[in-house]
């Protein structure tokens, strides 16, 4: 087979809309594509300087074997022609469409006095179907209000004329009840029952206007001929629909026929919802998720998924409302971009659909795949917090005292954006007296990093410190010492407005509130604090019951230590007999104990003052 020659193929590509298509040498359809201008379309992918060629487009244009390609009048005609063939022929390179419900319809019946339902299969048969419904709800509240508003029978009987007349059916249980009127034994004609037929499909298209006006019209024509029975059950149908309308109206009645259309993508997926509204209603909605392929960019996948919709839906709406300019030049379909108004609302009523739904669709897939869910919030992590590596390794340092007694530090690690309780460490702080947070910082930093360069274990990518601009100063004189400030990234986090500090800068950044990334470092801000308190409480307790009976005369740090080892509370040391005692020291020290107890007596409120202290942060 002869070398493909790519230049001569697009010598003979005219520069004219159409759609072109990709073969491989053996002779399989690997790509569909679209232009308004042919010509310079397909030479863009064989231009190695074009920004849009990445690792996927090379591959595909690596493969490409045969060029042909089909002339159509305008853009959008090639737009459409794009989608029908893509859903034929499925290439492998183009995106894929991802819908795998089938979505219910409600489904008027072709037949005399025909019925109303709904269901998922389509048969041809003349029946007019309306929907699909994305929402089953919403669909059974519509029917829910049709069979309030209009009585119509659900039986599958044969209703012709010959059978009525004949008189070969009998009216049911549903007819007993209100719910149909009789069209099988010709209690209802069959005029009447088409009138209805024709409210209810206006009202399935969103027309409600068009029949609340009609209602209005014979209820007062019911009222003047004082027929009020009549008035009363057109009134009952007037309030349902103008209920419903209230519910369903979300913009001004005066918009019309028109498609809504929004965009959510990532890195491998893209999301578009569709509204389509009548006459301020919004009648039906979906979602479509498509898989990307190569480096499509929004404006492309956004043009499939607009063919995609108005081809399943049969819209033939004339204006088009969008997030963002298409180069789509059709004088038969306007497409619009507001900024302020009623079509703005709907467009953002869009937006918070598909972002919804990417939202859940994400979800699901990190659920199923954790590792997926890990990357994408050290990505993001990365971004926010301008780093240069994915923060694989994070550590965060939180100081501890009561009243400059008692100081210790905790260190808490996260690995993959998850605690990593093995590594927890706490200190006892040694070179610092009294409460100076800045210098307990400073030891703590000092002695764990120290410890890790001697232990050739692998730094953090970022460490987090507890405070200000004060601790983080502190913690960085540390790094600076053992020469490692340039090896991780420090960043300080202050609680009163969660603001983030870097070393050296003046001014600190603000995470959105909402931010994973805010959360994960408040996760482990937090966790560094429970763990710090923990042992910061067991020490200080543990001191204090100790130095209670080290006061006895007699009783120095290794019997104290063994007495509260047997017993586990001074309380329990104080109730013991003297026998208990003498099994752990000797009788002269178990006498003291006794006697130090029975001359310093106190009270319930003075004990339960001691347990408060201990308990006291």
């Amino acid at each position: 087979m002869e070398k493909f020659d790519h230049r001569e193929a697009i010598r003979k590509i005219p520069p004219k809309p159409g759609v072109y298509q990709y073969w491989d040498a053996a002779g399989e359809l690997i790509y569909i594509g679209k232009a308004k201008n042919l010509k310079n379309r397909v030479s863009s992918y064989f231009n190695k300087d074009n920004y849009r060629i990445n690792a996927k487009t090379r591959v595909l244009v690596s493969k490409i074997a045969n060029i042909t390609f089909t002339i159509v009048d305008t853009e959008i005609d090639a737009w459409l022609l794009e989608n029908s063939l893509i859903k034929k022929h499925q290439p492998r390179y183009n995106v894929l469409l991802k819908d795998d419900k089938t979505y219910p319809w409600i489904v008027i019946k072709n037949e005399r006095f025909p019925r109303i339902y709904w269901t998922r299969n389509i048969i041809k048969d003349g029946s007019k179907y309306l929907g699909p419904y994305a929402s089953i709800s919403m669909m059974h509240t519509i029917l829910d209000l049709v069979k309030e508003l209009y009585p119509l029978r659900t039986c599958n009987l044969p209703l012709s004329s010959e059978n009525i007349a004949a008189g070969k059916f009998k009216v049911c249980l549903e007819y007993q009840i209100g719910n149909c009127k009789g069209p099988c034994q010709a209690y209802q004609d069959e005029q009447d029952y088409d009138k209805a037929i024709e409210d209810i499909k206006d009202i399935l298209s969103g027309k409600t206007g068009v029949v609340i006006r009609k209602l209005k019209a014979e209820l007062e024509q019911a009222i003047s001929e004082l027929n009020f029975e009549q008035a009363h059950r057109l009134k009952r149908q007037f309030d349902l629909l103008e209920k419903y309308q209230s519910k369903s109206t979300i913009v001004n009645s005066s918009i019309s026929d028109v498609d809504v259309f929004n965009i959510a993508t990532d890195e491998k997926h893209a999301f578009v919802n569709y509204l389509k509204v009548m006459n301020g209603t919004v009648i039906q909605t979906q979602t479509l998720e498509i898989k990307k392929r190569l480096d499509e960019t929004d404006e492309d996948l956004l043009s499939i998924a607009i063919s995609e919709f108005r081809s399943r839906f049969n819209s033939t709406s004339k204006e088009i409302i969008v997030p963002f300019e298409l180069e789509l030049d059709d004088p038969k379909i306007k497409f619009t971009v507001p900024k302020l108004g009623e079509k703005k609302k709907l467009l953002d009523l869009s937006q918070k659909n598909v972002a919804f739904f990417k939202r859940e669709k994400l979800d699901q897939y990190e659920k199923l795949n954790p590792e997926v869910r890990t990357e994408r919030l050290l990505s993001q992590m990365m971004k926010d917090l301008r780093l240069n590596q994915l923060p694989r390794h994070i550590e965060c340092f939180d100081n501890s005292n009561f009243q400059g007694k008692y100081p210790v530090s905790a260190i808490v690690v996260f690995k993959d954006a998850k605690p990593s309780k093995k590594d927890y460490r706490h200190f006892n702080v040694k070179t610092v007296e009294g409460p100076n947070d800045f210098a307990t910082m400073e030891e703590a930093v000092f002695r764990r990093y120290r410890r890790m360069l001697e232990e050739g274990t692998p730094l953090p990518q970022l460490v987090i410190i507890d405070g200000g601009k004060g601790q983080l100063s502190s913690a960085m004189k540390s790094l600076k010492q053992l020469g490692i400030e340039s090896q991780l990234t420090v960043i300080g986090i202050a609680k009163r407005l969660e603001e983030l500090f870097y070393p050296g800068d003046q001014y600190p950044m603000y995470l959105d509130k909402k931010s994973e990334t805010l959360k994960i470092i408040q996760q482990l801000r937090d966790e560094a604090h429970r763990f710090g308190i923990t042992f910061h409480r067991n020490k200080r307790n543990k001191g204090t019951l100790v130095t209670e009976l080290e006061r006895i005369p007699g009783i120095g740090k290794t019997a104290s230590h063994n007495l509260l080892k047997h017993f586990k509370s001074v309380k329990k040391v104080r109730e013991a007999s003297e026998e208990e005692l003498r099994k752990i020291v000797n009788t002269k020290q178990a006498q003291a104990v006794i006697t130090y107890f029975d001359i310093n007596k106190k009270s319930p409120a003075e004990l339960a003052e001691d347990y408060e202290v201990k308990e006291d942060l």
